[in-house]
């Protein structure tokens, strides 16, 4: 009788997060694909099954057992009070890699300019529990009411105040409305239950995902540069180049001339080539990452 091959059950973000995070995982070398109403996509790794879930759910869901691991906001593991292991922060959002924000917005003409404004009023928001536990640091008591969509809209005509999520702040500036106080940044994290992380065979599959989404993720703003340089410039070129150590330096068959490669950030090469071309650089090549391990 052969033993069943274990699997990590793994849940990702359904929604806004979907397509960002498959691309991540992309870079990171797991390839996945779902049809658009399939909540139990494919992927090319034997060890994995994935599950589509709201990362408003996924904490819960985690702690519970029924899913090994996930990807999730810390506001929803605040908001969920959930028991898991936070495996690693996962810089990335909808639009970039900046943490998102739950902020207290009113209207742009509101009398409403501190918390104390807000006794008596009514709020709207997805985050229940965000919302009242900053009411309650500021001994405000106002009525906080579940939204179940298109939040922004809300204010004045239905509520007073609505605590929203924003990674940009643009559909708030949309609507008229403006931000009065920030409750609570968050980011994604890779997180899994206590189980998962006392699992041995779990555990070193959870750190592995770590490790190599962390890696597209450091990549993500860098590209590798190498070029060849005579002996004459390799000083001055060795000097113009970032790195993340030290660039690589080999000799080439001509016993004047020299390999050199480096890490760097992308946004910098635009201003630096035309300085390695000066100092005598030959051959320059950029090359995309997927991965940076440390």
């Amino acid at each position: 009788m052969t033993d069943t091959p274990k699997q990590l059950i793994l849940g990702l973000p359904k929604g806004s997060l979907q397509e960002s995070t498959y691309a991540l995982f992309r870079r990171a070398g797991f390839h996945i694909s779902s049809s658009s109403r399939s909540y139990i996509p494919r992927v090319d790794d034997e060890d994995i099954q994935i599950r589509l879930i709201r990362a408003q759910e996924m904490s819960r869901y985690v702690e519970l057992g029924m899913l090994d691991a996930g990807l999730t906001g810390h506001d929803w593991i605040v908001e969920n009070g959930s028991d898991i292991h936070r495996v690693c922060e996962l810089q990335y959002a909808k639009q970039g890699r900046k943490p998102v924000r739950w902020v207290v917005a009113v209207p742009e003409n509101s009398a409403i300019r501190e918390p104390k404004d807000l006794e008596g009023k009514r709020i709207a928001t997805e985050a229940v529990g965000i919302a009242q536990s900053w009411l309650d640091k500021h001994g405000v008591n106002a009525k906080v009411e579940f939204s179940w969509g298109a939040t922004e809209v809300k204010a004045p005509e239905l509520v007073d105040a609505i605590v929203e999520l924003t990674e940009t702040g643009n559909s708030l500036r949309a609507n008229n409305l403006r931000i009065m106080d920030t409750i609570l940044e968050s980011n994604t994290q890779l997180i899994c239950s206590h189980a998962a992380w006392a699992d041995e065979w779990k555990r070193a599959k959870i750190e592995q995902i770590s490790m190599l989404v962390n890696g597209a993720l450091a990549a993500e703003s860098k590209v590798l540069l190498k070029l060849n340089v005579q002996d004459a410039g390799l000083h001055e070129v060795v000097r113009i180049l970032p790195s993340l150590h030290a660039p690589t330096v080999n000799s080439l068959s001509e016993s004047d001339w020299h390999s050199v490669e480096t890490v760097v950030e992308e946004h910098v090469v635009r201003d630096i080539i035309p300085q390695l071309k000066a100092a005598g650089a030959e051959g320059i090549i950029e090359l995309s990452l997927n991965k940076i391990i440390p």
